[in-house]
């Protein structure tokens, strides 16, 4: 049986996810391991905000050489956590490593860095960081995607701040036009608002082409965001409706119960007239019958 609108949509978005290697638990799956599979998520969602923070820190020389290996190190255990606990608790162990094989590379990417050798890996540490925080995020977009199709609003509002605050991180990281983060912030707020003030700018190629991509974003989340307030709207006056129409029928429902008392009463009523007439009726006939007898 063919499946069709949002099914259709989460599956093609469920196979997506399993070719680039973030499949996550798969739904035929046991019981426990799909419920440790969405304990991972909060963490990982966590711990991708903390990669983009790090790089951050990194690229403006901000953060010392503890502070990046034991970042190295949290987030390699937070990684080897996940793939230990999940082959354990699966039933098909080859399934789940197909589908979410960036997990093992991960672990086994990581482990040069962690012995320190930093010299191969310095040009492309950064650029991996920030594939696998956008490898996360949408590994748990389908969830998320899931709760906005409630018209979830504070899921929707925290959703566009987390967006917000990442963007704000990545541009200040980028474009040197940015010299805080909370430049960044400010230009991220302006540009997804398409406001515009124009008082910060990107000045590199891919700063300008970030922030096209953050305004083609902006739209679509203003959009997202005004389609779930019209239908928190809708929804609160169809429930006053509904509200009013159950009021309505209970009305009805209780002069009906009335009604019904009526008619019992004047089926009552009419069964003792019928007795009633029913016994004069009996005793005109037996009048006429002794006098009948009578007069003979």
């Amino acid at each position: 049986m063919a499946l069709a609108g949002p099914a259709m949509e989460y599956e093609r978005h469920s196979a997506l996810m399993r070719l680039v290697g973030f499949g996550g638990v798969d739904s035929n799956e046991n019981e426990k391991a799909l419920k440790w599979g969405r304990r991972f998520e909060g963490p990982m969602v966590l711990a991708a905000i903390w990669i983009l923070i790090d790089w951050y820190l990194q690229s403006k020389g901000i953060s010392n050489s503890y502070t990046a290996f034991t970042s190295d190190w949290l987030i390699w255990l937070l990684f080897l956590s996940e793939l230990l606990v999940m082959l354990t608790l699966v039933d098909d162990r080859i399934k789940y490593l197909k589908h979410n094989w960036m997990s093992p590379l991960i672990v086994l990417g990581g482990l040069p860095v962690l012995w320190g050798v930093d010299t191969f890996y310095a040009g492309i540490l950064r650029t991996l960081r920030l594939a696998l925080t956008i490898g996360i995020f949408l590994r748990v977009s389908k969830d998320t995607r899931d709760l906005l199709s409630r018209h979830n609003l504070g899921i929707t509002l925290f959703i566009c701040f987390v967006i917000l605050v990442i963007s704000g991180l990545l541009i200040s990281g980028i474009d040197p036009a940015f010299e805080t983060p909370l430049d960044g912030l400010w230009w991220a707020w302006v540009t997804v608002t398409t406001v515009g003030y124009g008082d910060l700018v990107p000045a590199t190629t891919e700063g300008r082409i970030f922030g096209s991509l953050l305004i083609l974003m902006g739209l679509a989340m203003f959009s997202m965001l005004t389609a779930s307030f019209s239908v928190f709207f809708i929804e609160q006056d169809e429930r006053e409706l509904s509200e009013k129409e159950e009021r309505n029928i209970e009305r009805i429902e209780r002069v009906e119960e009335k009604l019904d008392k009526i008619e019992k009463q004047l089926d009552m009523t009419l069964l003792v007239l019928a007795k009633i007439a029913e016994k004069e009726q009996q005793s005109a006939s037996k009048e006429a019958k002794n006098n009948s007898q009578d007069s003979d």
